[in-house]
């Protein structure tokens, strides 16, 4: 059975920084490109950042380049998501996901991925 489990949300005022984590259990993570989406209040869930099985390719959304990094760990089986210099707009539930795809153009859409998280809450205050 695969299970994702995210945590490190919280609280953070604008510019400031956090770090996401998701653990993966299952055979999953060796093959599977692993994401993160957000949903902010009211609206659905959005693609933020992409890592290939190997970890050689990553993908973000325009508007988080250059600020969020993702990276992936796998000794101790994790996906992390480094955020700097947040904004007020980078507010919302942060869900990681897996993908098995090895196409670009199904990394950034929710419905290719088979696992999700339950979700981490993240605001930033301004």
């Amino acid at each position: 059975q695969v299970q994702l489990v995210e945590s490190g949300g919280g609280l953070v005022q604008a510019g400031g920084s956090l770090h996401l984590s998701c653990a993966v259990s299952g055979s999953t993570f060796s093959t599977y490109g692993l994401g993160w989406f957000r949903q902010g209040p009211g609206k659905g869930r959005t693609f933020v950042a992409y890592i290939s099985w190997n970890g050689e390719t990553t993908f973000y959304t325009e508007s988080v380049k250059g600020r969020f990094t993702i990276s992936r760990d796998g000794a101790k089986n994790t996906v992390d998501l480094q955020m700097n210099s947040m904004k007020p707009e980078d507010t919302g539930v942060y869900f990681c996901g897996a993908n098995p795809s090895p196409y670009s153009s199904a990394w950034y859409r929710g419905d290719t991925y088979n696992y999700w998280g339950q979700g981490t809450q993240v605001i930033v205050s301004s």
